[in-house]
């Protein structure tokens, strides 16, 4: 009986595959339009998927990095000398890791992502993308900031994502033919979007930042996976906006007011800390930067020793990417001194020159948080400061990036400032026109810095040639 039920299975399986293969040979237009749905829905299920944990490695991320810089505040706290030892050793270790196992993932990962989308066919050309630069830039990132340094994950967050996504376009069946570039722009503003909890945010920086020639065709594929790397973001870290509901005051003539000094002001200053940046990752000469070159390590243990130095004058403040600092500001907590915007200036450009991975976003946010604290005593606006440092932070971005709608959005959403929606597309677009006159777009710039120097066009394709911490890009 058993053999009896067993030779029946078989003939009927076969019975069907004969079936199948009748239908197929006198349907075939069915047949094609069967399998094309089956690669697109395929297609569809990978990017997805690349998305959601695209999401979830910026949870981690934020969550680790979180904890290491509160598990340090308090080691500072409790002793004040002890940054003296933890941040140049930390740093000095963070850049020999980098150097030693996750070449690539040094600096922020905004300039990489952009590079990579123009790499040029060239054997030279050393990946800046990668599932180990995935787990570099987790580890060290949190690291570096553990360490005391004014770095921001945000940055990191986008090369994550394109990383990501990256390696997700090889499971890609080959009929869909979508560019490796667009996987790389959906993966990078999804990382935005997780990491700052602003899925608007996170497709206009797609469009202003990483690319202004994706095919209106792709922009559901892209906007889909922005919109469940936000979905995932706010599942684990809730709904609540960046810095929280903040209490924005203040009359027409006070913004106006507000504006046209903020954009000055921030324009001016970001501009010269974009050119700074860029000088220091492209053509930095001197004595300096002849050490940093020849001796890396010790190069950042020296950052280190500046940066605990920092932190010991400022009770601390300085330390780390600064939302603290900021979230405190806007909401009327905090009794910094004057000299925060200005010691955050320093500390993050110092933290950039070392070659650790991290980015600039967050700390230029606080550098903004700290100018608008600083202006309002001057302008009459000490008592409702909000309105003001919300602009100045947005400000701020904005000349540091040249990405103006970017920047506007992202502070935006981050403090659910849409009451003074106008103020804030007015001082980024007049900060990041000031910004023009001292300094270069910075990723841009650096991005095309980085292809000449990784063996592209007019590069000289040396095989050291990538491996300099001067090479190592903000953002």
């Amino acid at each position: 009986m058993h053999h009896k039920y067993s030779l029946w299975s078989l003939l009927s399986a076969w019975r069907a595959r004969l079936r199948l293969a009748w239908f197929d040979f006198r349907y075939p237009a069915l047949r094609r339009r069967n399998q094309a749905y089956f690669k697109v829905w395929l297609g569809r299920l990978v990017l997805w998927g690349g998305a959601v944990v695209v999401g979830m490695l910026a949870v981690g991320f934020a969550q680790l990095s979180d904890l290491a810089i509160h598990h340090f505040r308090g080691l500072a706290s409790d002793n004040p000398w002890w940054p003296f030892l933890l941040t140049p050793l930390g740093g000095a270790l963070c850049v020999w890791a980098t150097r030693r196992w996750f070449p690539g993932a040094e600096g922020s990962g905004i300039p990489q992502t952009i590079a990579e989308m123009s790499r040029p066919e060239d054997r030279s050309w050393k990946p800046l993308l990668s599932l180990r630069i995935i787990i570099g830039k987790i580890v060290i990132g949190t690291a570096a900031v553990g360490s005391g340094f004014s770095l921001g994950r945000e940055g990191p967050t986008v090369q994550i994502g394109a990383s990501m996504l990256n390696a997700l376009h090889r499971l890609l069946p080959g009929g869909l033919h979508i560019p490796r570039t667009h996987m790389l722009v959906a993966g990078g503003a999804a990382g935005i979007a997780a990491a700052f909890n602003t899925p608007l945010a996170g497709i206009v920086f797609a469009i202003e930042t990483l690319s202004r020639n994706v095919e209106s065709r792709m922009s559901g594929l892209i906007i889909t996976a922005i919109v469940l790397a936000g979905i995932v973001s706010q599942a684990f870290l809730g709904k609540a906006s960046y810095f929280g509901q903040i209490a924005i005051a203040g009359t027409d003539r006070e913004m106006a007011l507000a504006v046209a000094i903020t954009a000055l002001v921030c324009g001016v200053a970001g501009g010269l800390f974009s050119r700074m940046l860029i000088i220091s990752s492209t053509s930095w000469k001197g004595r300096m930067a002849d050490y940093r070159r020849d001796h890396p390590i010790r190069f950042a243990a020296a950052c280190g020793v500046l940066v605990a130095a920092l932190g010991y004058v400022t009770g601390g403040s300085s330390f780390g990417s600064g939302y603290g600092e900021t979230r405190a500001l806007l909401e009327g907590d905090a009794s910094l001194e004057w000299y925060y915007g200005p010691a955050k200036f320093l500390a993050t450009l110092i933290a950039y020159l070392s070659g650790l991975p991290g980015g600039i976003f967050a700390p230029s946010l606080a550098i903004g948080a700290g100018i608008g604290h600083d202006l309002a005593p001057l302008i009459g606006q000490q008592d409702a400061p909000g309105m003001l440092l919300v602009l100045c932070m947005a400000g701020f971005l904005a000349a540091v990036t040249q990405s103006p709608i970017t920047s506007f959005i992202i502070v935006m959403e981050m403090v659910d400032g849409y009451s003074v929606v106008i103020g804030l597309m007015a001082v980024s677009l007049l900060s990041s026109g000031v910004s023009r006159i001292f300094s270069q777009p910075l990723y841009e710039t650096v991005a095309r810095h980085m292809v000449a120097r990784n063996g592209g066009a007019g590069g000289t394709g040396r095989p050291d040639a990538g491996n300099t911490p001067g090479a190592a890009p903000p953002g």
